[in-house]
């Protein structure tokens, strides 16, 4: 999406200057006058130099802990005293042999040249969100550049928190479920055709089971590349189709209709709602930038439309439970609470409650759901390993008693 720099006058009449992270020039026009300012220009950063000189650092991704380590650092080095170059000098003479390590150095270049920071940062959207650019814009405009990177701080904890919940409930499951499935392939492709061979020398009449295994094990071995070909060109098939916006919006559509799936997805994306329009709210965020931003960070297409909805439907004067309620994709409980807040004119510690909440049940449904997954995978593979273990002695108890009489 490409960036535009405006310049405007506030209410007050003060000159600002900024960038926006908008679809084209007539959405950045709109997004100044929401913001309360009356545009004087609107420029595609694309074309000035500052844009051209932009190196191919902050091209590629950068993960989210190696940010939140950056921002922490910042933050101690300005609330020591420190001004933003002297600050990103350090860092930047600190090399880690990261890929943040060059977008350090180019964003103090930017910082020596008279940039702002928010300015600096936005030229780099795949390594900083426009939520980190949005609050870093709201502190520099209150002179509290270091609370906002605190807020930041406390805000990228909290989200890389609940990353490390949903990844760590899927480790074990999935542990089990690849020792069982190489276990059992294993046995497929060497154990069972060594002793099919020696099943049909002895030309015996076999039970079914067995006969059924040894098929299954004659099939694998000779078509087995010929499978797991056609599994990855469906995987690769799978993969282009949820990178186009019908089937990225199908697979969203199908996880809110899993029964067990659903509420784990639903209490991560209101958690996230929640906390993130807290922290952009009380870091001075307008509320209309705020919900374009918390609509960017939602990984579900469905909620993020219904968010993008109410956003359309939010005007001065109007409040932001009653647009997310009339979605019914949130639900009553979350919309309530925060007509309450909205009510008592504390809007951030209403979605700091709910996101806690959330948080809270996030955590429950996770332990309920590896608790009952665990057990039902290694009875699964308990069943198939079973399976091929009885085959094969049912076999051997034929011979025996065969060969005994």
């Amino acid at each position: 999406m490409p960036f535009y720099r405006y310049t405007a006058r506030s209410r007050t009449g003060e000159k600002v200057e900024g960038t926006l992270d908008e679809s084209d020039k007539g959405a950045a026009l709109r997004a100044v006058e929401r913001l309360g300012h009356i545009p004087l220009s609107i420029t595609d950063v694309q074309d000035t130099s500052a844009k051209k000189k932009q190196p191919r650092a902050g091209s590629k991704r950068v993960r989210g802990a190696t940010v939140l380590v950056f921002t922490s650092e910042l933050r101690d080095l300005l609330a020591s005293g420190m001004k933003v170059g002297q600050a990103l000098t350090i860092l930047a003479r600190r090399s880690s042999g990261g890929r943040l390590d060059a977008v350090i150095a180019e964003l103090r270049d930017h910082i020596i040249q008279g940039r702002g920071l928010s300015d600096a940062l936005a030229l780099y959207p795949s390594v900083f969100p426009s939520l980190y650019v949005a609050m870093i814009r709201a502190g520099e405009m209150g002179g509290a550049t270091t609370d906002a990177l605190e807020r930041l701080v406390s805000h990228y904890q909290r989200m890389q928190a609940l990353k490390e919940k949903l990844v760590s409930a899927l480790i074990y499951p999935a542990v089990v479920l690849l020792v069982g499935a190489g276990t059992l392939v294993f046995s497929m492709v060497f154990v069972i055709p060594r002793f099919a061979v020696i099943f049909f020398e002895l030309d015996s009449t076999l039970p079914l089971p067995t006969r059924m295994l040894i098929g299954a094990s004659e099939f694998l071995v000779r078509y087995g590349i010929f499978l797991l070909a056609a599994l990855g060109g469906v995987a690769v098939m799978v993969r282009q189709a949820l990178k186009t916006n019908d089937g990225r919006a199908f697979w969203h559509r199908a996880q809110l209709r899993l029964p067990i799936l659903r509420s784990i997805i639903e209490a991560d994306a209101f958690a996230r709602f929640a906390r993130t329009l807290a922290t952009l709210l009380a870091n001075g965020v307008p509320v209309l930038q705020a919900l374009t931003i918390v609509e960017r960070t939602m990984g579900n297409t469905v909620i993020s439309r219904e968010i993008r909805n109410a956003r359309d439907r939010v005007t001065d004067g109007t409040t932001i439970s009653g647009p997310l309620a009339a979605g019914r994709v949130f639900p009553p409980l979350m919309t309530d609470m925060l007509a309450v807040g909205e009510q008592t004119g504390d809007i951030a510690r209403s979605l700091n409650h709910i996101a806690n909440r959330y948080e809270n049940e996030l955590d429950h449904r996770l332990k309920i759901m590896t608790t009952i997954l665990e057990p039902l995978l290694i009875v699964f593979m308990a069943i198939l390993v079973g399976f091929v273990a009885i085959s094969m002695l049912l076999a051997v108890f034929d011979l025996t008693s065969g060969l005994n009489v």
